[in-house]
């Protein structure tokens, strides 16, 4: 069974039942019989159903994978948030020949509906007129149970960044239980995850060609059920955590367990916290390791749902196993059945990645919407993507673990293009590029030093717990697009609004300079998370004086350029590892440095994240785990009251929170913090009342938020990129004041 990897690149092939407009690029993918009509076309050859709006533009998935498979002479369609109360929506352009693509759109259904604090959530960024509830909860689960409804023996295709998440046993926030992969829940015949390009188009291709479906087995980031390990595979069992015993009693990892009949078994009698039955196997000679026919047997459903020792090895053993150049298959049982995963997609090549952003989008919402303002739509519509991937592993957040870190670029010919094409196609431009990015800033053309290190490395992240010294940190092919992006005719100002990974940018002063003297528009956002270290160690995020070295170039830089300019940092409250007395110190770092949060924002426990799996377990993924009492343990806020209490601290300026704080100071015996002295947190109650009125008559809604420097506007979020790469929360919206 070897995994295939084809190029991607235009089809001008000729298909079966095809027409001489077939490779003909359509305006959008049709959404009606009308549509499909105009353009000739009996039936479709794929449907993709999807949570969002349609918007025929690169930030978007259901365009990429739409004019991708476009592309290769298949016809698709778009059913974009239909009425999933029954089938009849998904019937409306008939029986696709090929097969449903089915995802949730470029967020996470639940995180897309509900806030950190599990409140419904009023608006929806991907829908017209930013509605809400216009999808349903697990969009990709009903939307599946609608499809087999409609045309029951139509092959089922999963995909998007919901999908991707959750491809083994989770935890659901929501629910605050594990549930099982969505690829049972949903019932598909196929699950892609991460980048899927050259998985859909090899999908369609072979399903082309006649094969079944239940024959795709070989196609890198693929999931699927199956009944057992194929002949000639290895498997390594990873089900039990290490139990320490007699040097000869090894756990051999080198045997199929499901074939103990052929091995010699013995029953350990140590370690009383394991299952005794657990039992030791013995092989020799040991067998020669084969990579690329080995699978890693993880904990099962049933033993993860009971032993969060388990469930948070087996978050740690999937995130070793991420990089394309080393990752080895992974199969997880559930009851009677095993869903197999592949090892992730080999990125894109510059030329790929030149060719997916070079289709024919028409870059704007379909007409069906109208004048409906589609506020994702709205945000992106004058950016350009210019990579995908982080190598940064911050735990919170799942980019990695759908995009990789491995960095894909576009060509600098190719980001131009697009400038080139907003100021042509795009209705509104006005001059300005409000953002040349990817899910972070500065990451563009970085990668590590050497081919060889980069596929057998296992390290989650490249930038921590420091920079390491097999990165190339030169920052110089940013700094020359910028350069050649900001000569184009027509361009005005170009912004970068993506999240800036500052501890890399001060390792290039010239692209700062560059940055900080022709591409902020008064503000920059930074996300330094955190100031302790207890919380940014899970959080593998670097210290506090990163941020600092940062900030002191930024201010010489801007000064250098006449330029008043401020930093934005945005935190992170209940943050797994995070304690009272932590958050107590940033508290008294943001007072001391003059920020005031109007708004912040609480760590939401996204699915496969692994922050995630410390919230649910308590247990440090990022390290060896072990069932002793002395074994590590994360404590976190998890409760109501004090996740309110973490936010609170944030807003320690706001006298609504001088209660609570003025209750939690006492108890933690901190209660010199109480005062209106400068070192001191929040003032006594006596002296509150005063402060109280004075805060309500500057901060009512008549008064005025003008002056320069004391309001300051900070997105934490950016919609979704290509695939739906941006897996963070939905954007929000922050203020940081400094006094006068």
């Amino acid at each position: 069974m070897m995994l295939s990897a084809p190029p991607i690149h235009r089809n001008t092939r000729n298909t079966p039942n095809q027409s001489s407009n077939r490779n003909t690029p359509a305006p959008f993918l049709p959404m009606t019989r009308k549509e499909m009509d105009r353009l000739g076309w009996s039936e479709c050859d794929v449907i993709i159903v999807t949570g969002d709006a349609y918007v025929d533009h690169p930030s978007f998935g259901m365009a990429i994978i739409g004019r991708l498979l476009e592309s290769q002479g298949f016809r698709v369609g778009i059913i974009a948030q239909p009425d999933w109360h029954s089938a009849d929506a998904f019937k409306v352009l008939g029986r696709p020949r090929l097969f449903f693509g089915i995802a949730a759109g470029n967020m996470d259904s639940m995180i897309n509906r509900y806030t950190a604090d599990r409140k419904i959530r009023s608006d929806d960024a991907y829908t017209p007129g930013n509605v809400a509830g216009k999808r349903p909860d697990r969009a990709s689960i009903v939307y599946s149970q609608r499809c087999r409804e409609a045309y029951k023996d139509v092959p089922l295709i999963l995909g998007g960044i919901e999908a991707s998440l959750r491809r083994i046993a989770h935890y659901d926030y929501w629910q605050d239980k594990v549930r099982r992969s969505i690829l049972l829940d949903s019932r598909a015949d196929l699950l892609l995850y991460g980048n899927a390009e050259r998985a859909i188009i090899e999908v369609a291709q072979r399903l082309e060609a006649g094969e079944p479906v239940d024959q795709l087995r070989d196609i890198r980031g693929t999931a699927y059920v199956r009944k057992d390990t194929p002949e000639g595979w290895m498997e390594i069992d990873s089900t039990r955590i290490d139990r320490p015993g007699k040097i000869d009693k090894i756990i051999n990892p080198y045997v199929n367990t499901r074939d103990l009949p052929q091995c010699e078994l013995e029953k350990s009698s140590t370690t009383p916290e394991v299952d005794d039955s657990v039992q030791v196997l013995h092989i020799l000679p040991k067998p020669k390791l084969d990579r690329s026919r080995t699978v890693i047997r993880l904990p099962s459903f049933e033993k993860v749902i009971q032993d969060p020792v388990l469930y948070a090895h087996a978050s740690r053993v999937l995130h070793l196993e991420t990089n394309p150049g080393n990752a080895r298959a992974l199969v997880q049982l559930h009851g009677d059945q095993e869903v197999w995963l592949n090892p992730p997609p080999i990125p894109l090549s510059m030329e790929e990645m030149d060719f997916v952003f070079g289709l024919n989008y028409a870059r704007v919402p379909h007409p069906m919407y109208g004048k409906a303002e589609i506020p994702a739509y709205k945000m992106i519509r004058f950016s350009v993507n210019i990579m995908r991937g982080c190598f940064g592993g911050c735990t919170f957040c799942s980019i990695t673990e759908h995009e990789g870190r491995i960095i894909q670029n576009r060509s600098q010919d190719s980001i131009i293009q697009e400038i080139k094409e907003i100021r042509d196609k795009v209705p509104g431009f006005t001059g300005v590029i409000s953002d040349l990015g990817g899910p972070t800033a500065n990451m563009y053309r970085i990668a590590c030093k050497s081919p060889e290190i980069e596929a057998a490395c296992r390290k989650p992240s490249c930038v921590y717990p420091g920079i390491c010294s097999n990165l190339n940190t030169d920052h110089s092919a940013l700094t020359q697009l910028y350069r050649d992006a900001r000569k184009i005719k027509g361009v005005k100002k170009i912004l970068i609004a993506s999240g800036l990974r500052y501890d890399l940018a001060v390792e290039d002063p010239e692209y700062v300079r560059e940055l900080v003297t022709h591409h902020v528009g008064g503000y920059l956002k930074i996300a330094p998370e955190h100031t302790e270290q207890g919380p940014l160690d899970k959080m593998m995020k670097p210290g506090i004086g990163s941020f600092d070295a940062f900030k002191k170039m930024f201010e010489r830089f801007s000064k250098e350029a006449g330029k008043d300019q401020y930093l934005i940092p945005y935190f992170i409250a209940a943050h797994p590892g995070t304690t009272d007395e932590d958050m107590v110190n940033l508290a008294l770092w943001l007072k001391s440095n003059g920020f005031k949060a109007d708004q912040v924002q609480a760590f939401y426990p996204s699915p496969m994240a692994t922050a995630t799996a410390m919230y649910h377990t308590g247990r440090n993924p990022l390290r060896r785990l072990s069932y002793k009492k002395s074994a590590e343990r994360v404590e976190t806020a998890k409760g109501e009251k004090q996740r309110r209490l973490h936010k609170a601290f944030l807003r320690w300026h706001d006298p609504d929170n001088w209660p609570l704080l003025r209750d939690a100071l006492v108890q933690m015996g901190r209660a010199d913090l109480i005062g209106s002295a400068d070192h001191q947190l929040i003032p006594s109650e006596d002296s509150s009342a005063s402060e109280y009125r004075s805060h309500r008559r500057k901060n009512s809604p008549g008064a005025a938020r003008t002056a320069k420097g004391r309001i300051l506007t900070q997105h934490t979020g950016l919609p979704p990129r290509v695939g739906g790469g941006a897996s963070a929360p939905k954007a929000r919206k922050s203020t940081i004041r400094r006094p006068r």
